[in-house]
């Protein structure tokens, strides 16, 4: 069977956020465009089409209407505290300056020429552990979340004045750079519907092909050097298709790969009720009433566990457990105010912007979530006693290893130091509880120190939990101008990376950690970095004539 021939300007590879915004914008610029994804059509917009939506930007107009005072002086000082970036983190750093010195322009503005719309309150995740994360609340959240605005862009994108010059090609999957002379000049694959080979012939090649944290294999081989072993359990969070065969194909042609044991992982992952992929799992937003125990049914400690301060700590602390699993024991009334699933599809009032629903689950509990997770995800386990929830709990793992007795004593514990008071409440947990509640945008997700073991509040309920993967922080060193650097530093010609795969941007723009609710923002800003440079001729190629 004959291969495939296909001619263009610019490939894009990868369909998610940043390919689409980089397809848009050099349609703009009079560019013709092949769009190359590994997925189906129903999966076109990738991750974003079903993340929740937390855009991290600072210094913007709803910051001021919520009279939150932001800089992007202050903006940068907590990024660079959190990243601890090294000396020789060039790229990174000066695409994180470029990043808060442009978001609100190039991405809180230009996202409402789209119709995009945010809702009206910032939050405020990555506080920080012991000093400051985020000194100020800057996650803007997407009205509508992720989906909403990725189908926006799609639609953008569809509609196009210059849609002619655009070719989808989905069941693509790249798997080699052609180059000549030196420079990056197409790219080659398999079209899976159509089981043939093809070849693309093309003035630039644009990656967005995402990160490393859908192959397990790959996780396990970039796990961070002075953590223990990774997990014998790990649930993927992204994508099977987020494989690193992008970064294979640079790192074989002399482009620089960087930071890729720097994953963004989430501590409380859950199994997906309704899986799209072999061992998919949710990311939850743990439960901060909740007591965060080992296998055993322990305490973790001495410092507990507890959300919305330090990511990264959370996953740190979890991988030096000595079972690949955690638990969280909470009652019903915790669950009902405090738990929440990451992601568009268990967010259903915000995804479909359904304000009156969205108001009645923060005042009355979110009674949909509950049953959908305790009835139909096999990590949650519902009890009348505690006696009860260790049977179920053991009978889960096939161990014996919750021991009634004293997981009771470990609540009981936790239950008596919350009824001393206030001015007695010197366990760390509850001290971060009274921080989180005295910011509204908490308070109304935070329980006023509720007992686990209280009358009324169960019963019972225990969630398992495992490490989930999401992002891979680390990846292809670019320019200002997204364009994938060699060893020498040089651009290589005719190649950019842009979105994960570029680390989101300079190979790594967050360094250690991220501050929570960038990656988005950064795959719109790495795409129209990229565009601007082709359409700028920043490579030296001239566009190709495309007949036809």
């Amino acid at each position: 069977m004959t291969q495939i021939e296909l001619k263009t300007d610019v490939a894009i590879v990868g369909g998610g956020l940043a390919g689409i915004v980089a397809a848009i914008e050099l349609l703009d610029r009079g560019q013709r465009v092949l769009l190359l994804d590994a997925g189906e059509r129903k999966i076109f917009g990738g991750l974003a089409l079903r993340a929740f939506g937390g855009l991290w930007l600072a210094d913007t107009p709803l910051q001021r209407r919520n009279r939150i005072r932001d800089s992007a002086e202050l903006a940068l000082e907590d990024w660079l505290r959190y990243a601890e970036f090294s000396t020789s983190d060039i790229w990174p750093r000066r695409w994180a300056q470029h990043y808060i010195e442009r978001c609100v322009p190039d991405v809180y503005h230009w996202l409402k020429n789209y119709g995009v719309r945010f809702f009206p309150a910032a939050q405020w995740p990555e506080k920080g552990r012991f000093g400051p994360g985020n000194t100020i609340p800057r996650y803007h959240v997407l009205w509508g979340t992720s989906q909403f605005m990725t189908k926006r862009l799609i639609n953008a994108l569809e509609t196009h004045p210059r849609r002619a010059n655009l070719e989808l090609r989905f069941q693509y999957r790249v798997a080699h750079l052609v180059t000549r002379a030196g420079a990056v000049v197409g790219c080659r694959g398999r079209a899976e519907a159509d089981d043939r080979d093809f070849e693309v012939t093309a003035s630039h090649v644009v990656l967005a092909s995402g990160g490393i944290t859908g192959d397990m294999d790959k996780v396990r081989e970039h796990w961070p050097a002075h953590w223990p072993a990774a997990p014998a359990v790990i649930l993927n969070g992204c994508h099977p298709n987020n494989d690193g065969a992008m970064h294979d194909a640079v790192t074989d042609l002399g482009g620089v790969v960087t930071h890729l044991d720097k994953h963004w992982n989430y501590a409380a992952g859950v199994h997906h009720p309704s899986p799209h992929y072999e061992n998919e799992g949710l990311s939850l937003i743990p439960c901060r009433s909740a007591l965060w125990t080992d296998y055993r049914g322990v305490r973790i400690g001495p410092e507990p566990l507890i959300t919305g301060f330090d990511t990264r700590y959370l996953c740190e602390a979890v991988v030096q457990q000595p079972r690949p699993y955690t638990w969280q024991v909470m009652n019903r009334k915790i669950m009902l105010k405090e738990l929440a699933v990451s992601g568009a599809e268990h967010n259903p009032s915000i995804r479909d912007r359904k304000l009156l629903a969205f108001l009645t689950d923060i005042l009355l509990g979110n009674r949909w979530l509950y049953r959908e997770m305790t009835e139909h995800c096999a990590d949650f386990l519902v009890a009348q006693s505690v006696a009860e929830l260790s049977t179920k709990m053991n009978a889960l793992t096939g161990t014996t290893d919750v021991d009634a007795p004293l997981l009771e004593r470990e609540i009981r514990r936790y239950d008596e130091r919350i009824a001393r008071g206030k001015p007695y409440h010197n366990d760390d947990q509850l001290r971060r509880i009274a921080q989180l509640r005295s910011w509204t945008g908490d308070r109304v997700r935070t329980c006023n120190f509720q007992q686990i073991l209280a009358p009324g509040a169960g019963p019972l309920v225990a969630v398992r939990l495992h490490l989930v993967t999401r992002k891979t922080l680390g990846g292809m060193q670019t320019d200002l101008d997204s364009r994938v650097l060699n060893a020498a530093g040089a651009p290589v010609a005719g190649l950019f990376a842009i979105g994960e795969a570029a680390g989101f941007g300079g190979g790594g723009i967050s360094g250690l950690r991220s501050l929570e609710g960038h990656c988005l923002p950064a795959c719109i800003m790495t795409g129209q970095a990229a565009a601007r440079a082709i359409a700028n001729g920043a490579t030296g190629h001239q566009p190709l004539t495309v007949g036809g």
